[in-house]
């Protein structure tokens, strides 16, 4: 008897188990918008004078790092490129999901097909889709503004002219903004330090938690 009711007990607290991991996994069901954990802090944006559509905005070192994403959180890492650059962006938005229990899917991008891979992005309607690489910033600025409802975030780079969207994370030695401009004179893969590229994906998603988006966020200083 003895035997059975613990067989029972580890099978229920298995199932519990089980079912908590599918929950939490589970894209298919609908669910309403995700709210930020912590407030933006002073420096982030100018209370008194909210950054206008395709503005670019330079926050303050540090201002976001009271804000957290949900427990589950659904983000997309759409990547494309196996460069230095690409591949610190993948690493730190890696790091980040794993320390705020974000819920992660990747998709990778084909170099010859990349609109195919923002569609299969946008598939799993996911709260966030995070782009990484160059590759993707010209098939972006063609699909994105028929995509409205969802959220994208770009690190690393920008589009050249954002819809409400599309949010970017730049700075000097980055900034490719595709549309025929390619990369600034500037341009230095050792800017994207393992530092940047963690400041750059926890500064870019306390954006989106917070609606401050359409805009280029500026980390020169972080």
């Amino acid at each position: 008897m003895r035997r059975l009711l613990r067989a029972v007990v580890l099978f229920t607290a298995t199932a519990v188990l089980v079912s908590a991991c599918a929950d939490h996994d589970d894209w298919s069901r609908s669910r309403p918008a995700p709210a930020p954990l912590g407030a933006l802090g002073t420096g982030f944006t100018d209370p008194s004078a909210p950054p206008t559509p395709e503005a670019i905005i330079t926050p303050s070192p540090g201002s976001w790092s009271s804000v957290r994403p949900p427990a589950g959180y659904r983000v997309v890492l759409l990547t494309i490129g196996t460069d230095a650059p690409a591949e610190a962006l993948v690493t730190a938005v890696h790091d980040w999901a794993s320390a705020e229990d974000v819920s992660l899917r990747t998709v990778t991008a084909d170099a010859t097909k990349p609109v195919d891979a923002i569609v299969e992005a946008m598939a799993l309607r996911p709260d966030l889709i995070v782009s990484a690489g160059n590759g993707l910033i010209d098939p972006l600025a063609l699909v994105s503004p028929s995509h409205l409802d969802q959220q994208f975030l770009i690190v690393g780079a920008e589009i050249a002219e954002p819809t409400a969207n599309v949010t970017a994370v730049d700075w000097t030695g980055a900034s490719f903004r595709g549309a025929g401009l390619g990369a600034a004179s500037a341009f230095d893969p050792a800017t994207f330090t393992e530092a940047r590229c963690a400041a750059a994906i926890r500064a870019g998603a306390a954006a989106v938690l917070h609606d401050v988006t359409g805009v280029v966020l500026w980390l020169d200083r972080y």
